[in-house]
């Protein structure tokens, strides 16, 4: 009697044991490995929804005497103030609507990109702008659209750039001090 239980002690012996364990392991393991993988799940594509907002752009008379403003709706993704102003100021290089008045710059120029920074504007105009050959009444016109259309809602007061960089002029006003809306308020 003392065999078959001398031969169980053997077989169940601490090294059987552990050996028996790592071979399921490595056999769980195994099967883990060649199982194939699970397909991801496609991510959801959801277009951001665009908001209607109505803003307030400005133009000029047909005698660039006098800022005109006109209420178009824009479409934004976002509203916060910067991107209100972004597309307040695609519309303005878009041009009015209303054929009595007239653009500040040629059809198809670019929009000036627009930073905010608490409550100061820095309009970034594209370098194609120095090219304008605008006077001193077309530049004034230009920087003053711009600026009672971005400090209608907000904004203290629009600083002016040329291709990311501080200038003095575009060739007659002068850009070095940022723009309010008293400086606007006869035009």
């Amino acid at each position: 009697m003392n065999g078959p239980v001398n031969a169980l002690r053997r077989l169940m012996s601490l090294f059987n044991v552990v050996a028996a364990a790592l071979l399921i392991a490595a056999f769980l393991a195994l099967q883990a490995v060649q199982k194939p993988p699970e397909a991801p799940t496609p991510p959801q594509l959801q277009l951001a929804e665009r908001t209607p907002l109505k803003v307030k752009v400005y133009f000029t008379d047909a005698q660039v005497q006098t800022l005109k403003p006109e209420t178009r709706t824009v479409q934004v993704t976002q509203t916060n103030a910067r991107m209100v102003a972004q597309a307040a100021l695609n519309i303005w290089a878009q041009g009015p609507f209303n054929r009595a008045l007239l653009g500040v710059v040629p059809a198809k120029t670019a929009a000036p990109k627009v930073y905010l920074r608490g409550q100061h504007f820095f309009v970034d105009l594209p370098a194609e702008y120095a090219n304008l050959r605008y006077g001193s009444s077309g530049e004034r016109m230009l920087a003053c659209t711009i600026t009672r259309t971005l400090l209608e809602e907000r904004g203290q007061d629009v600083t002016f750039l040329l291709a990311g960089q501080n200038v003095d002029s575009l060739g007659h006003i002068d850009l070095r001090e940022p723009f309010t809306r008293q400086d606007c308020a006869d035009q």
